[in-house]
């Protein structure tokens, strides 16, 4: 019996909707959270962290503008400084994200999730 399946999703990012369609291609129905609007806590993101041994700028989207404007490449900030970037401006975390059997994957590419299920 497979764990509740989470994907932290952005229904606007093309990657999220191929790595939803993909589980569900899979046979699973998985928890949708819309992270933009309902963000992991500070104690989710640094959990799934630790699942994907990583740290904050590893899950960040360097790219986005929140990034620059909020000085994140300041290399003195801590990681409890960086996940609660992440949490107030959600945008910053790399999607997807999905969770299951108590692992955590990086939905790019979608396929990689399949290693947790």
């Amino acid at each position: 019996m497979m764990s509740q399946v989470t994907i932290y999703h952005n229904p606007r990012c093309s990657k999220s909707r191929q790595t939803l369609q993909l589980l569900r291609e899979q046979g699973v129905e998985p928890v949708v959270i819309e992270y933009l609007k309902t963000p992991p806590t500070p104690e989710q993101l640094s959990e799934i962290l630790q699942l994907l041994d990583k740290n904050p700028r590893d899950l960040m989207r360097q790219k986005e503008p929140e990034y620059q404007d909020n000085g994140l490449d300041a290399p003195n900030l801590s990681q409890e400084q960086l996940i609660a970037a992440m949490y107030a401006h959600p945008i910053l975390i790399e999607r997807p994200i999905v969770l299951a059997n108590g692992k955590a994957a990086i939905g790019r590419p979608p396929e990689k999730v399949l290693e947790i299920l």
